[in-house]
């Protein structure tokens, strides 16, 4: 009870540089449509067919088939001339010379796993989202064909921003025969080579993370609202438009449109690429918070696939909450609703191994293994949670992600869904209700009272909800999660044919295969 308590209720050697011949094709086929011979080398005119020596460039043709699901990488294909690294300085660099099948497992890992970061540094260095992303494809279409014959760099992320930085410098060269100003842009970029390599090294250590920076230019105050929630997702994780689409409950050419508007702000305005000062942080930090948490929730529920969860983005919203923290004195105002969205994501995130059978269907709250659920990440989420508490209840104005960390903890120190202290909970989004009257934060309001009144009770709330909604932004007649919530309402009622008809609305409007495997389970169950 200590919840209601405190709250009060009721380029450097050894790396690759290309250079574009003139002429080249300006549109390489799709990787699949390519040929067994699209992957091979062949030396330049310059060296006259001879076998290559170290320095002498090589130019490549395409890019090999495997890496054709990366859905960019094959961005104006061109010719390549290639600078191929020294012996002395690749028995230096190459750790090991895996099997090329190997390599392509290996890229298509880096990309899944590195790819947001690697594009939040070539932004910085280029200061252009576009050049900067086709950059960074036609880096890893390099290393593709290269690093087959000329091993893996034994740090491949420095490898690639370098690569995609000598390629940027040449499409600028390129186009600077109609715009002199490009001329200027790219010889800025050489100038810089010297300090990229050391800059690439301290990353992970700098607390200004490229990540980081790029979400704060993506939440610009000068962006619209939508606009800046959508634009982080898609730049800073790497979300489908599809994806997006459902977070935002929209469409996916909506939200194209947004981005497309966010990032001809950018450039017209040329906001900076950096972290807001001290005196700025407080008024552009709540549209930070709320992408991070957009990101862990695509993370915690996938919007479609195979699986139920993406770690990796839930991971990557947690690092980010605690980058936020440390970068935000305790001092600040926000610091607390900082510190409760990072209790809400360790608290919830503690459910993961639970959530899943090893089979990876979907397992429900009150038939999870609660001994799997981690015990150290809701130590630390109800640690947060309390400082969180008593840092608001001074000024008495509690935020969002504190209100929800709270009932997250809630559920989290029960040992059943029975003895969970469902009052409680009801009581909590009575308040969260007060400052945050979302539609799903109603929904989610009506199922707690379901488990605390019964399932009449919560009926009733749930079909006053979607009525309020109807029409209005933020409508759940397309939320799968609406309908599927109104048809367990009428499944323990004994109501089987609107229990039927609920869950066939709701299967029809979720994508993630586990979601939809459940339902059915839950319609033959009613058969």
């Amino acid at each position: 009870m200590f919840l209601l308590q405190l709250l009060r209720l009721p380029a450097t050697p050894g790396y690759v540089r290309v250079k574009f011949l003139e002429g080249a094709p300006q549109n390489l086929p799709h990787a699949e449509s390519l040929g067994p011979a699209a992957h091979t080398a062949k030396w330049s005119d310059e060296d006259g067919g001879a076998t290559p020596r170290p320095g002498h460039f090589v130019s490549l043709r395409g890019i090999d088939q495997p890496f054709a699901r990366l859905p960019k990488l094959i961005r104006g294909g061109r010719f390549a001339k290639v600078i191929v690294m020294s012996e002395e300085v690749m028995s230096e660099r190459v750790v090991s010379q895996p099997s090329p099948e190997q390599i392509r497992e290996s890229l298509d890992s880096l990309y899944r796993v590195d790819s947001g970061r690697i594009l939040a540094t070539l932004i910085r260095l280029l200061g252009d989202f576009d050049l900067a992303e086709e950059a960074m494809h036609e880096a890893f279409a390099a290393a593709l064909s290269l690093w087959p014959k000329s091993g893996v760099p034994g740090n491949p992320r420095p490898w690639l921003i370098s690569t995609a930085r000598f390629k940027a410098i040449d499409t600028l060269r390129r186009r600077a025969r109609f715009d002199a100003s490009q001329d200027e842009l790219a010889h800025h970029l050489e100038a810089q080579g010297s300090s990229v390599a050391s800059s690439n090294e301290n990353e992970d250590a700098s607390l200004e993370d490229d990540r980081l920076r790029l979400i704060f230019i993506c939440c610009h105050p000068l962006l619209a609202p939508e606009a800046r929630i959508a634009l982080t997702l898609r730049e800073v994780c790497g979300l489908t438009t599809e994806e997006i689409a459902k977070a935002f409950l929209t469409t996916p050419r909506t939200l194209a449109q947004r981005i497309v508007r966010a990032k001809a702000k950018i450039r017209e305005e040329r906001i900076p690429y950096e972290v807001p000062t001290a005196q700025e942080l407080p008024e552009r930090l709540g549209a930070v918070l709320q992408v991070i948490y957009l990101v862990f929730n695509e993370g915690y529920s996938a919007a479609a696939g195979a699986n139920v969860t993406r770690a990796e983005l839930t991971s990557e919203a947690i690092r980010l909450g605690r980058l936020l923290l440390e970068l935000q004195p305790e001092t600040e105002v926000m610091w607390a609703e900082v510190t409760g969205l990072l209790a809400l994501m360790l608290l919830q995130e503690s459910r993961r191994a639970a959530r899943t059978s090893p089979t990876g269907q979907l397992i429900l709250l009150e038939n999870q293994d609660r001994s799997l659920w981690n015990k150290e990440q809701i130590a630390e989420g109800v640690a947060l949670l309390e400082k969180a508490l008593n840092y608001q209840q001074k000024s008495r104005r509690f935020g969002s992600y504190t209100l929800q960390a709270a009932i997250a903890a809630v559920h989290a120190e029960a040992e059943s869904v029975a003895a969970t202290d469902w009052r409680q909970i009801v009581a909590l989004y009575d308040q969260l209700v007060q400052i945050q009257p979302s539609p799903v934060v109603q929904l989610n309001r009506a199922v707690a009272i379901a488990m605390r009144d019964g399932p009449e009770a919560g009926l009733a709330e749930i079909d006053a909800v979607l009525e309020h909604c109807s029409g209005k932004q933020g409508d759940l007649a397309n939320y799968y999660l609406a309908h599927s919530a109104r048809a367990d309402m009428y499944r323990r009622l004994g109501r089987t044919a609107e229990a039927r008809a609920a869950y066939e609305k709701a299967l029809a409007l979720t994508q993630q295969e586990p979601e939809r495997q459940f339902l059915t389970k839950r319609l033959a169950e009613l058969r």
